[in-house]
């Protein structure tokens, strides 16, 4: 058992990539991540991913889980509801490029691409990742051909909450832990523990440290209103800098597949 005991304290999703997350009580882990988690994209007209990088706005974008799917809103505008099942009759596929890797999507509809666009001010469409579509994590790192989904390289990240605490401890206002998009948050331990844990499980799931988080630019973006500012990069520059790259996290590969609930135990393995 890790000394000072770990539990799980927050799960999170983000069904489509870059938009508002999702925080929920119990996650069904799949071959490619968390279950829903980012198989939706958008993507513009030369089906190249957008994000909150180039477009601070999409943290604008909310979504509340419905039976069935999911409804996405703009925050100014939250009666104006968009609802995207999770099983759809569209069938028409396109490539689509997220970073260097290009792999085949279902386009979501017409009516999607245009609810959409109109939402963000600019041309884009709405893209799924179908089943049967393998997209390798970096191989450099992986174990076993590993695959993802639209996330940026590997199905989970997680930070310890003593992390976020030692951030704040140095901000003149403390952050929250959605600018750091997680997909598992631990209570317990020491900042950044996370670091030095190579392997874990949970409810008997065998997890690994592939590599830690090295963060960007969506990290100084204020998801509630879609200002971006300086921190939290400025300040972790000053201590977590490793390579010319600032690291807050870890990403996770894994093996086998279940349920991860909040309250759960993290042991070492």
């Amino acid at each position: 058992m890790i000394p000072d005991m770990l539990n799980v304290s927050e799960l999170y999703i983000y069904p489509v990539k870059s938009l508002g997350g999702v925080k929920i009580q119990q996650a069904m882990l799949t071959d490619r991540g968390f279950e829903h988690d980012r198989r939706w994209m958008l993507v513009d007209r030369d089906n190249v991913f957008l994000s909150q990088r180039e477009m601070p706005r999409m943290s604008l974008l909310k979504i509340d889980m419905q039976p069935g799917g999911f409804d996405v809103y703009h925050a100014a505008k939250p009666a104006e509801r968009f609802f995207i099942a999770y099983e759809s009759n569209q069938t028409e596929r396109s490539v689509v490029r997220v970073w260097n890797d290009q792999c085949i999507a279902v386009n979501a509809g017409n009516y999607a691409d245009a609810w959409f666009s109109d939402m963000l001010s600019v041309q884009c469409r709405l893209v799924f990742m179908p089943d049967d579509v393998k997209r390798l994590v970096d191989q450099r790192y992986a174990h076993n051909h590993e695959i993802t989904s639209f996330s940026d390289d590997y199905p989970l990240l997680m930070i310890g909450q003593a992390s976020l605490d030692d951030l704040n401890s140095r901000l003149r206002e403390p952050l929250s832990m959605e600018r750091f998009r997680p997909n598992i948050v631990f209570t317990g331990g020491y900042p950044f523990q996370e670091d030095d844990i190579t392997a874990f499980q949970i409810n008997g799931i065998q997890f690994s440290c592939a590599k830690p988080c090295a963060r960007c630019v969506v990290t100084n973006i204020d998801q509630q209103n879609g200002i971006k500012g300086k921190e939290p990069l400025k300040t972790l520059s000053t201590y977590r800098m490793q390579n010319n790259k600032v690291l807050f996290g870890q990403n996770l590969l894994y093996k086998g597949n279940g349920i991860v609930a909040t309250g759960d135990i993290i042991e070492r393995t």
